[in-house]
């Protein structure tokens, strides 16, 4: 089999297994995920207030599981969870809520909060999206990370709708990202391909990879899962041989199958 690596945390499905590693695995790929993101989060006690008043914003926006996990950290706080299984998911359901991408969608869901936009796939489409909705008077609460995309903020904004963006979450280098890939290429060699997850996965990895696979680097065929990432490995001058129509494992391993060229099992 075909060996790629996939720069991302593992997360096990209903079956026990990373659905990113049973998708490849269907089309001959045998991938393996090393993580090179860590978090921390941010300002809860702020976002914490916020959440407990969703009469004055007209709808949340996910564009990552980060800060849905930061309203879990919230709700753990101060016995909080009673207080919104009662009324305040309820108040929040009544609104609208727009999620990017169904990993982020799934963890919304089951801190009881119905979804929409979720098949957008990306925070330019969710843009489009949410434009296209019926304007709120009241501004759109958006947890994000310390380092966000611009594209969605301008986009809502050009087109007047009000937006209240929160830092929740800022991403750190995984502190064992050197060891761990030291010991894939070892014992793996170079892999086929490489997949970057984020624009700050490829920031904090890119270095080792480079040492790592010297002359070798021209044989890697690069991947991205959505285009800020794309945009990230053209901006370090690295060729883009495959981008994931969508931020699922079917998209990113028909897209590899295509640019590896690997028969199907």
């Amino acid at each position: 089999m075909m060996k790629v690596l996939l720069l991302k945390d593992a997360k096990e499905d209903d079956c026990g297994q990373d659905p990113y590693i049973r998708e490849l695995g269907l089309y001959g790929l045998e991938a393996t995920l090393i993580p090179v993101l860590s978090f921390e989060f941010l300002s809860l006690p702020s976002f914490s207030e916020k959440l407990c008043h969703p009469e004055g914003y007209g709808g949340l926006i996910f564009t990552s599981p980060r800060a849905v996990e930061a309203v879990d950290l919230c709700l753990e706080k101060d016995n909080k969870a009673e207080v919104w299984k009662h009324s305040l998911r309820e108040k929040w359901n009544a609104k609208s809520v727009y999620v990017v991408g169904n990993a982020t969608a799934s963890l919304v869901n089951k801190i009881g909060l119905d979804t929409e936009g979720a098949n957008c796939g990306n925070a330019e489409k969710l843009a489009e999206y949410i434009c296209s909705r019926e304007s709120p008077a009241l501004p759109l609460l958006f947890p994000c990370g310390t380092v966000k995309g611009e594209i969605l903020p301008k986009m809502l904004k050009d087109r007047g709708i009000p937006m209240e963006s929160i830092t929740v979450y800022q991403k750190i280098p995984h502190p064992g990202i050197q060891v761990n890939l030291n010991s894939y290429y070892s014992k793996q060699g170079v892999p086929a391909s490489i997949t970057f997850f984020s624009p700050s996965g490829l920031t904090y990895s890119l270095k080792h990879i480079q040492e790592l696979s010297g002359d070798n680097i021209d044989q890697i065929k690069f991947a991205a899962i959505g285009p800020s990432t794309a945009r990230a490995l053209t901006a370090q001058g690295l060729p883009v041989s495959c981008l994931a129509e969508s931020p699922t494992p079917s998209a990113l391993a028909k897209g590899l199958r295509l640019a590896l060229q690997a028969p199907r099992c």
